[in-house]
């Protein structure tokens, strides 16, 4: 990271939003005089304006060195690279003409926003950026510009992240080889599935223990989650229809008993947490695309008339209240600005747990599906897809699934399938069964209190938890899911849910103490970054062979490729890796750590 990176981190959410107002365009740079006497230093706006540089003569004498202005500050989102430094000294050419002219503005990168004007001459551009003036690299990001215009800074080659202190997300060095022994190859001919992207969950209690940390810290997660270029970059938010296991309490949008008709649904809840943390990432990245399910529907349509397990009732009334219940959802959302794509009626119907949960047969869903929901979505134009899940109980939950696409009525509104936990074995079989896409819904959270050293005190958020993580990652994408969510994104270190039955410290990728108001970042985190950061929606993956297998491959649109490896061994290990006939990269992976290798 760069010095100004690491300034413009530092600045808020407001700040940068206000930033994105169009720059001015500053005074243009080189005007001829006819005297070749030197301009006066050139002081850049806070936008990145060039100042005004050496004036050449008539003659074509070089005028005094043109010294830059401050450094220009870029707006929000895809921020623009560093010091727009200016030209060095403005040599006018023959005839007179200008040297020093500031390049043009660096267009924006993949997901960005655009990258400020830069000075001096245009230099390379990043991955997916244009040249001059410090040309924007992936995410929008401009590159440094060197004094007369050398090479702008692009995505790092290769980051690693180890289990020793103070060794996460260091920038390594790539050794270019044209020929040797490879311990992987890459096979860009094998062809696996199409990337969606990476996410995570929205809950409550994540945005409670992101209001301990003062602004700029509470800032700097938010970035560290969906920036393109100082995060995780994700691309895909899960919203909870209503209370999951991480509110502050069990609630619903309607808890008014017999409201069939929806006249007291609200939004008022969310709108005090959820709402702010989910507008709170869209400034950051504008593009997510949001899902939702619900835990549980209003107790009043329950059978036993709560929150947590009992089951759907099974009257006309009820199924249709619940069809609108799921419609007012998706429409009132989208009137806070927040576009749901896609619903998935139940979390987890298989289960009956101790905090917001509900009970679901495969009839009664396809029932519901066919008649009610699907019906409801189409008559008041609700655009968001209806897609079956989560699907977590694999004794269960995968033949409620059957039998919603065995009706020939219901699979008809079904458009892809969401998996967690206990259904990864399910993955081909339903991607070759139905030709829909399967998403993994839901990270596995660690720290199980079923299993011998749980943690009762506080989740462990430790490196075996994101050794843990990384082989899930590994398991489910090999399978074929086309994207995969993190569960809480953020949560206090204690981690503990709803369910006192059963109390449950649970991981996340960012921890925050609330005591002493401090943000921890989790070796779980940097094991999903070393992965969304670089994979891009729409990669396909790829296949690779040899010795080395604990990997991961994709090409993205642009043609870059993308290895994400782990060294499982407890010492550091220098792998050779054969990107592309006659192009070889060799580095080190630090022991029990992670490498991204990232090949234009």
């Amino acid at each position: 990271m760069t010095t100004a990176r690491a300034w413009i981190a530092g600045v808020s959410l407001t700040f940068l939003a206000a930033a994105c107002a169009s720059p001015d365009p500053g005074t243009p740079s080189g005007q001829g005089g006819t005297t070749g006497t030197a301009g006066t230093t050139g002081v850049a706006g806070t936008t990145g304006v060039a100042g005004t540089t050496g004036v050449a003569g008539t003659t074509g004498a070089a005028g005094t060195t043109g010294v830059a202005g401050t450094t220009g500050v870029a707006g929000t989102t895809g921020v623009a690279g560093t010091t727009g430094v200016a030209g060095t000294t403005g040599n006018a050419g023959s005839g007179g003409n200008p040297a020093g002219t500031a390049g043009t503005t660096g267009a924006a990168g993949r997901g960005g926003g655009p990258a400020g004007a830069g000075g001096g001459a245009a230099a390379a551009g990043g991955r997916g950026g244009a040249a001059g003036g410090g040309a924007a690299g992936r995410g929008g990001a401009a590159g440094t510009v060197a004094p007369g215009g050398a090479t702008g800074t692009t995505e790092p080659r290769l980051v690693t992240t180890g289990m020793a202190a103070n060794t996460s997300w260091q920038t390594g060095t790539v050794m270019d080889l044209t020929s040797g022994t490879a311990d992987m190859t890459i096979n860009e001919a094998t062809t696996y599935q199409t990337w969606e992207g990476f996410g995570g969950t929205f809950n409550e209690a994540g945005w409670v223990a992101l209001m301990a940390l003062d602004a700029t810290e509470r800032d700097r997660a938010i970035k560290l989650l969906f920036s393109a270029t100082e995060g995780a970059n994700f691309a895909l938010g899960r919203l909870p229809i209503g209370a999951s296991d991480y509110g502050v309490n069990r609630y619903t949008l309607d808890d008014t008993s017999g409201d069939y008709a929806m006249t007291s649904f609200s939004l008022a809840r969310d709108k005090m947490r959820l709402i702010p943390y989910i507008q709170a990432a869209l400034v950051v990245k504008p593009d997510i695309k949001f899902w939702g399910s619900p835990w549980t529907p209003p107790p009043w349509m329950k059978d036993n008339n709560a929150y947590d397990r009992g089951n759907m009732k099974n009257d006309a009334q009820t199924l249709q209240a619940f069809a609108l219940y799921l419609a007012k959802y998706v429409e009132e959302y989208g009137k806070e600005g927040i576009k749901v794509s896609a619903v998935h009626p139940q979390n987890e119907p298989g289960y009956q747990q101790d905090y917001p949960s509900c009970g679901w047969t495969g009839s009664q869903m396809a029932t519901f599906i066919k008649t009610y929901m699907g019906p409801t979505f189409t008559q008041r134009g609700v655009t968001a897809q209806i897609w079956m899940g989560t699907l977590s109980n694999d004794a269960t939950d995968p033949g409620i699934a059957q039998t919603v696409m065995a009706d020939a009525t219901a699979k008809t509104f079904i458009k892809g399938f969401g998996m967690q936990w206990g259904t990864n074995g399910r993955v081909g079989t339903f991607t070759s069964m139905y030709g829909l896409p399967v998403w993994q819904s839901e990270h596995k959270c660690g720290n199980y209190p079923w299993e011998t050293g749980y943690n009762a005190t506080r989740a462990p958020n430790d490196h075996a938890y994101g050794e843990e993580s990384w082989g899930l990652l590994k398991d489910w994408i090999g399978r074929g899911v086309t994207a995969y969510s993190a569960w809480n994104m953020v949560l206090d270190t204690v981690g503990k849910n709803l369910d006192v039955v059963r109390p449950w410290n649970q991981n996340a990728l960012l921890a925050v103490d609330v005591a002493a108001k401090r943000l921890n970042i989790t070796p779980t985190y940097y094991v999903f970054r070393h992965l969304s950061q670089f994979v891009d929606v729409g990669a396909k993956r790829i296949g690779s062979s040899g010795g080395f297998n604990d990997a991961l491959v994709w090409k993205n649109p642009d043609n870059s490729i993308v290895a994400v490896m782990y060294n499982s061994m407890s010492s550091a290990r220098t792998v050779t890796v054969q990107v592309r006939s006659g192009q070889l990269a060799r580095f080190s992976i630090p022991a029990r750590g992670w490498a991204t290798l990232n090949t234009p």
